[in-house]
């Protein structure tokens, strides 16, 4: 297998940061959609769409940008992946969109059924798209028939093994655990009460899961194990992960949710740590020995990842102003009264 570059190394790690930072903002948005059908008030339902109103829209284009740079950095793996997984791909596009509908009109009329229509769109896609992918992330993994030209000839039906369904489950506990501790943290009076019934459900089920993924991860894709075997002060990341991953129901304990937040993202970066290590410089693992995509023979031109290189050292520092900005302004609790009106705008 070749080596990559300095530069291919660069923009594989740069295209791992975008992802998941989109998996840590978009993630909590995504939780809370999961157990949004099982608030028992409309007003708990505004409440929760009040609390990520603000900065939705702008969590996605993580997800955007990560997809942009994938597609001019590593055109090879964007093209195999966008084509061998295009049905799973277009239902992931369909249910994005579909939430996103669901958030702006579901207060667009006082009609009892149709918000009831659009809450469970809301609640059915914010549970399917994280599932799709983490499907699709397990299917990466495991490794996908692709030619020596590293064309794609599986089915959908094949992405649906036992081990990519798994790590799916998983994604969605995830982001539900990380929802709800969001959501702990931008509610209050009833609405936090209740919330605070869901957080140690969540936790556990999270935690059932990363067991059951990282046991069956061991098992049956042994080449993620690979590298740690290699460079034994690797296995600092996944020990210094279990402590993060403990950390969050101690202090749930103790009332300190701003720091099982941040307990969190930090254990959603280290998964996606995890998962890098055992991949690079892999980017899609083909389950016929050589034909893997790398990010050495699936990259651009050395020329066309320097022009990128410079315009992501200028534009990222814009980014994380904006993002940081955004959450600054509209920090604290979220409240609304049983009587205050809702806006088309739908929160």
């Amino acid at each position: 297998m070749m080596d990559p570059t300095w530069l291919e190394t660069v923009w594989w790690l740069l295209v791992g940061v975008l992802l998941t930072g989109y998996a840590i903002l978009d993630g909590f948005d995504l939780g809370i959609g999961g157990i949004f059908i099982l608030a028992p008030k409309d007003i708990y339902r505004r409440t929760m769409l009040q609390a990520i109103g603000p900065v939705w829209d702008g969590n996605e284009v993580w997800l955007i940008t990560g997809g942009g740079a994938l597609f001019a950095a590593f055109p090879m793996a964007y093209a195999t992946a966008f084509s061998g997984f295009y049905f799973a791909l277009m239902f992931l596009l369909v249910f994005l969109v579909l939430r996103a509908v669901s958030i702006e009109v579901r207060s667009a009329r006082e009609n009892r059924l149709w918000r009831k229509f659009w809450d469970w769109a809301f609640t059915l896609s914010s549970l399917l798209a994280p599932l799709i992918m983490g499907v699709a992330l397990g299917n990466i993994a495991i490794g996908v028939p692709l030619t020596e030209d590293f064309e794609y000839y599986g089915n959908l039906f094949e992405q649906l093994n036992p081990y990519s369904i798994l790590v799916g489950l998983t994604a969605v506990a995830l982001f539900v655990m990380h929802g709800t501790i969001y959501l702990v943290l931008k509610t209050a009076d009833e609405v936090n009460a209740w919330i605070r019934k869901w957080v140690r459900p969540s936790i556990v089920m999270f935690i059932i899961s990363y067991i059951l993924t990282t046991v069956a991860t061991l098992v049956m894709v042994p080449h993620m194990a690979e590298p740690f075997k290699e460079h034994i002060w690797l296995y600092a990341v996944p020990v210094i992960t279990v402590l993060v991953i403990a950390n969050i129901p101690r202090e749930i304990h103790h009332n300190r949710e701003g720091r099982a937040f941040i307990s969190s993202a930090a254990a959603i970066a280290l998964l996606m740590a995890l998962y890098g290590i055992g991949m690079y410089p892999e980017m899609i693992h083909s389950s016929n020995p050589g034909n893997s995509l790398t990010a050495a023979n699936a990259s651009s031109s050395a020329k066309t990842l320097q022009i990128m290189l410079i315009i992501a050292v200028l534009g990222m520092p814009l980014v994380l102003a904006y993002t940081s900005t955004i959450y600054w302004v509209f920090r604290g609790k979220v409240r609304i009264e049983d009587d205050q009106e809702t806006t088309v705008s739908g929160y």
